[in-house]
């Protein structure tokens, strides 16, 4: 029975470093020293989920970003059309241990999740809610700003990448759209001859 006590004891101050490691890990918190990552550790929420299981849908309320420590997540996107239920999901990515997501939900009131996220594989997720940032911000707003800046850098930095494919993208249906007028041309010019 002591043994078991003991042996308890070990693995949980195991896990809660774990868990510091895995926040230490992330773009969020990287900056932040022991001290701030212990606070971190008391306000953010860890839960498991099943493989298969989804975490959120598109278009729910959005309330927070997860930071996967054990696992995997795909993401999914569908077409909103307007009157069809059924809409067929995409899948956009998979992230596995380390990758974070939902930030955006952090920052937006009342935002709408732009995808689905489900696990593939049984999945340890770290949650750190919307709720959580405004706690963190009132009780110590010096890592509460640390936080925030590096949210908004990442944000920042996920902003310029959609704008380079949102490019890319336009530069790619110019072409094609090119391709198809000189093919109408050629065509209109051998049925004139």
């Amino acid at each position: 029975m002591a043994d078991y006590l003991w042996d308890n004891i070990f693995r949980k101050d195991a896990k809660e470093k774990e868990l510091i490691t895995r926040l230490k890990e992330n773009f969020l918190f990287e900056l932040l020293s022991n001290k701030e990552l212990s606070f971190i550790e008391q306000i953010v929420h860890v839960r498991t989920y099943r493989a298969n299981e989804v975490i959120f849908r598109q278009g729910e309320a959005g309330v927070g970003m997860y930071i996967i420590k054990k696992g995997n997540v795909d993401i999914y996107s569908a077409e909103n059309i307007p009157g069809q239920e059924n809409q067929n999901e995409t899948k956009v990515t998979s992230l596995s241990e380390g990758d974070f997501f939902g930030e955006i939900s952090l920052v937006e009131a009342g935002s709408r999740r732009t995808a689905t996220a489900a696990t593939s594989t049984e999945t340890e997720l770290i949650g750190f809610f919307r709720p959580d940032l405004i706690e963190l911000l009132e009780r110590n707003p010096n890592i509460g700003a640390k936080v925030v800046f590096r949210l908004a850098e990442v944000l920042g930095r996920r902003l310029a990448e959609t704008t380079d494919k949102i490019s890319l993208i336009k530069q790619e249906l110019l072409r094609i759209s090119e391709k198809k007028r000189r093919k109408k041309d050629v065509q209109q010019s051998n049925s004139d001859s």
